[in-house]
């Protein structure tokens, strides 16, 4: 019995040296398998990727397609969805049922809530890539501090004049103020700007020290309000004193926009504040329009519009997420945003091409190019939900006369940091 238990033990003891001896196969799988989505060159092709564009941008993107195809064999399909409205909830139905896009594109503030509910990811992209963009448009897609997206498009609030009424563009907002102050005429306006609406009047805030939220770390701190600072209530004051002395008071609250634009249209109002999406109208009217960036302010400093980036971005429900990054990389390319620009005019931030004659030499593009270097873009966490309403209300007290700026933008940051505590507090 014992010689035969011997015998056992040592016909164990062997099979343990032989198999300390033999190759680890497993390891040399998983470094296979490791090794293997290192790039998308070396993860199997898909057959197919789908992108989601914005509705009527399809045009531009054709192109960008096809050269895609020829170079990697990869059909594209795009389906056009309403960026602004039916983008978001659209991808939040389709993308857990597997029906939805692998690349889609974005306004940049909403990047924020899409990551924080798992539906878009991370881009992996080397710095030769976002190098080629502005810093602002990457700041814009760039979220608790990871790019989410690659630019494709800017926009953000310009000066527009009108040629028959305005010879040339103010260097500063006081000359502009004396002019408006002597244009006359019954419903005749040197200026208008919808400065009660947020979106607007944070321009001149911003340009006197006022912010949203300050950035941290490469991230934005919605703990630190700045819209009730000692330079946000500077610029509020300043606000107040055009409302007091050149706008009318049609131009204030949900009906002031239309208001203004009527007015504008209708040849009565010398210059306004307003943007790209302004062109086609003005163009419609027979309006013979400038366009600049924004004129000095008081403190010598220039208005810091907000300024908003589209951009493409990764369905977190994509199969194919490296052949979709590469895509990504495609069709935001110089070539294919300069292709982009000439179907669409929607002017990329990229650097390279704000000095191309294409640009530089399109009056329209070059004001919108320069401004948004001066701009900063729209906060894009979940946060800022908060802080349009009270700011409207806070501004429309201003506009009126109805509080003085400190009281108002005192209350309205109240309210603001209350709301987010309420919504967004983590405990």
């Amino acid at each position: 019995m014992k010689k035969w238990l011997g015998m056992l033990l040592s016909a164990l003891l062997l099979i343990g040296v032989m198999a300390a001896c033999a190759p680890d196969r497993s390891k040399e799988a998983n470094s296979s398998s490791e090794g293997s989505g290192d790039s998308a060159d070396s993860q199997d092709k898909p057959e197919k990727l789908v992108i989601w564009e914005d509705k009527d941008k399809g045009v531009a993107l054709k192109p960008a397609i096809k050269s895609f195809e020829e170079k990697y064999g990869i059909k594209v399909e795009f389906k056009e969805l309403d960026m602004a409205t039916k983008m978001r909830e659209q991808l939040r139905l389709d993308g857990p049922a597997g029906t939805g896009p692998d690349v889609l594109t974005l306004p940049h503030d909403q990047i924020g809530q899409l990551a924080t509910e798992g539906l878009i990811e991370p881009l992996d992209v080397e710095s030769s890539v976002t190098d080629m963009y502005t810093d602002s448009s990457i700041q814009a897609e760039t979220y608790d501090g990871e790019l989410y997206g690659l630019p494709k498009a800017t926009e953000t609030p310009v000066f527009i004049y009108n040629k028959d009424l305005m010879s040339e563009p103010p260097e500063t907002f006081e000359d502009l103020y004396n002019f408006s102050k002597d244009f006359g005429g019954k419903d005749k306006y040197g200026f208008l700007a919808l400065w009660d609406n947020f979106y607007f009047g944070n321009a001149i805030m911003a340009g006197y020290g006022g912010y949203v939220f300050n950035r941290q770390d490469g991230k934005l701190n919605p703990q630190d309000l700045g819209v009730n600072n000692e330079g946000a209530i500077e610029g509020a004051q300043y606000i107040q004193k055009w409302y007091e002395n050149i706008f009318p008071s049609g131009i204030i609250g949900e009906n002031g926009g239309s208001a203004k634009d009527g007015l504008f249209q209708e040849g009565k109002v010398a210059s306004t504040m307003d943007g790209p999406w302004a062109y086609q109208a003005l163009d419609d009217a027979g309006i013979d329009f400038g366009v600049t960036p924004l004129p000095k302010l008081p403190n010598g400093k220039y208005p810091q519009t907000f300024v908003g980036v589209k951009g493409w971005h990764l369905s977190a429900q994509s199969e194919h997420k490296e052949w979709a990054t590469k895509l990504i990389e495609w069709i935001s390319n110089e070539e294919n945003a300069k292709i982009r620009f000439e179907k669409t005019s929607e002017i990329p931030p990229i650097k390279t091409l704000i000095d191309d004659p294409i640009i530089a030499e399109n009056e329209r593009a070059k004001a919108v190019a320069v401004q948004s270097q001066r701009a900063n873009p729209m906060p894009n966490i979940p946060e800022v939900s908060e802080v349009w309403e009270p700011m409207a209300q806070a501004l429309q007290l201003v506009a009126t006369g109805k509080s003085e700026p400190e009281k108002a933008l005192n209350e309205a940051a109240k309210t603001i940091k209350s709301q987010i505590e309420l919504s967004h507090s983590e405990n």
